[in-house]
């Protein structure tokens, strides 16, 4: 089709691209006239609608970037005054479905959690796991937590988190014991002649870094052969998940997390409905009609 070639040519030429975005561009123009057979003084917004819904089925990226290719196209020639009014033009894009958080079920988390305590390392490991569940704390916070942010005696943690905003966590009853017991009778011997105020350390005794708890995140994982991805943020995500399912306030685990906004955290209750939803179809005997 000539307009399409002059187009393809308006291209290369003014708009300098390279051959396979023009390529791109080709080929979804040749998959909307395979299914639109008018002119194309003719087409209205409402063959467009039509081919887009002939091509629901593909990822919302793709069918988006049909759609820009088809704007764009449309677009020059109103520029050339070939059309006068574009049917792209009260077209919009499909949203992307949000991706909901990773999070690991109440088992797994028992699982990664209960590894053995041999060594002044395995109870450091234990003791972060635990504090990591325990307050959905981010890793740069966990990394950076020292003696004058743990409140025993309140069995609380104090975070200074995103902007230094001042955040107060309740600390459980197994955190809090694991903790107490890497720091009376293990982070010594990690410490050895340094003097740093962070409560977690590595084997030089120095502050254990966020790559390097990443790394026994990762070690514990095969360690417990638990075949999900596991990062800090899921563990995050498992925190706040578990609270939301076992009927916690959404305003009390914004502040938990630390988030400024409240549609942030939102995210988990669409996750807790999923579970629900899913479970509901599984186990309800009317779920489903014959």
């Amino acid at each position: 089709m000539k307009y399409v070639e002059d187009y393809l040519l308006f291209l290369k030429t003014e708009k300098k691209l390279g051959d396979n975005t023009i390529n791109s561009y080709m080929l979804d123009l040749e998959d909307f006239f395979k299914a639109f057979n008018g002119s194309i003084e003719s087409c209205t917004k409402k063959d467009i609608l039509a081919y887009i819904s002939s091509i629901n089925g593909l990822e919302v990226s793709t069918v988006n970037r049909h759609i820009s290719s088809l704007k764009s196209f449309f677009n020059y020639l109103v520029d050339e005054s070939i059309i006068k009014v574009s049917p792209m033009e009260e077209v919009s894009s499909l949203k992307s479905p949000k991706k909901l958080p990773k999070y690991l079920s109440i088992s797994e988390v028992n699982k990664l959690l209960d590894i053995p305590l041999n060594s002044e390392f395995d109870y450091r490991n234990k003791a972060m796991l635990e504090l990591m569940y325990a307050t959905g704390l981010r890793v740069s916070e966990l990394v950076s937590i020292e003696y004058s942010n743990i409140d025993f005696e309140n069995s609380i943690i104090r975070i200074n988190g995103k902007g230094k905003k001042e955040r107060i966590i309740p600390l459980g009853e197994v955190a809090s014991y694991y903790l107490k017991v890497y720091l009376s009778d293990y982070r010594s011997k990690l410490l050895k002649r340094n003097t740093y105020n962070q409560v977690f350390l590595n084997n030089h005794g120095k502050p254990i870094t966020r790559q390097g708890f990443n790394y026994i995140l990762e070690n514990i994982r095969e360690l417990t052969g638990i075949e999900k991805e596991i990062t800090p943020h899921v563990l995050r995500h498992s925190f706040a998940t578990h609270l939301l399912e076992g009927g916690a306030d959404i305003r009390s685990i914004q502040e938990m997390l630390g988030h400024e906004n409240i549609s942030t955290t939102n995210i988990y209750t669409e996750v807790v409905n999923d579970v629900l939803r899913s479970n509901y179809e599984m186990y309800h005997n009317r779920s489903h009609k014959e």
